[in-house]
């Protein structure tokens, strides 16, 4: 059994086989995942996906490339779906200095407040961050975030790195990444993060594993993620998911851990 902690089965590339793509997902052993809304649409369609399935659940909030588009009413929207049954997190949040939609200082205010929001709410946070691990380690850090925890998502760092944000208390999360052979650093990060806070996904329909890499990802294929880590750290497989599996429902007190 495997949780996904971070797919998008909202995306517009799943639309017509979301059914089949369920299925799929649960030949490979990937029986649970978190549905990640970052906008309005996408949203609303995790909400609607984690009441319509059982193993999905959802993680909502406002991305840092929609940061131009936070406003009140975004927020009061926001903190009454976060309320909803099967909501597990508030995400993805965070910087992002590649595509730049909006001002750092912008990102920064967007993301502050959110962390703000998971607090009174008491919910983990999902992280995104790119091209900005400095920046976004300093906000975590200056925001305290240990009382709430979190999810680095589809953690791109090297090793120091990865240290670096457990020392905040988050989990970290690999993704196909992991698996490709022009990623070093993420693999020797991947073999130090300690087995309690170690999160595994696909960020489908993005970063496809090794050996689709390049195609469509799915979630489904958050096997081949475990596997590589299984390999990395020279430990069984079957360790692995159940390790991954039990943090996540940990992090999201799901089941025995509500």
């Amino acid at each position: 059994m495997l949780f996904d902690s971070h797919t998008h089965l909202n995306a517009e590339q799943f639309k017509d086989e979301i059914p089949e793509t369920v299925e799929r997902a649960k030949e490979l052993g990937v029986t649970e995942m978190a549905v990640v809304g970052f906008e309005t649409p996408t949203i609303e369609k995790s909400l609607e996906l984690s009441q319509t399935y059982q193993g999905i659940y959802s993680i909502i909030g406002w991305h840092p490339t929609e940061a131009g588009s936070y406003t009140k009413a975004v927020e009061e929207k926001l903190i009454q779906q976060l309320t909803l049954p099967k909501v597990v997190a508030l995400g993805e949040i965070g910087l992002d200095y590649h595509w730049m939609e909006d001002p750092k200082d912008v990102q920064d205010i967007v993301f502050r407040r959110q962390i703000a929001i998971a607090k009174e709410m008491k919910l983990p946070i999902s992280i995104h961050t790119r091209e900005a691990l400095e920046d976004t380690y300093k906000v975590l850090k200056e925001e305290d975030i240990r009382s709430i925890g979190g999810i680095m998502h589809s953690f791109s760092g090297d090793d120091e790195w990865a240290k670096r944000f457990l020392d905040l208390g988050m989990h970290v999360s690999f993704s196909g990444v992991v698996t490709f052979k022009n990623a070093p650093e993420v693999q020797a990060a991947a073999k130090v993060v300690p087995l309690d806070k170690l999160l595994v996904e696909t960020d489908a329909p993005y970063l496809a594993p090794m050996p689709y890499r390049g195609k469509r990802n799915e979630p489904g294929y958050t096997r081949y993620v475990a596997e590589k880590i299984a390999e990395l750290r020279e430990m069984p497989f079957t360790e692995i998911a159940q390790q991954t599996t039990e943090n996540a429902h940990r992090l999201f007190r799901i089941g025995a851990y509500d």
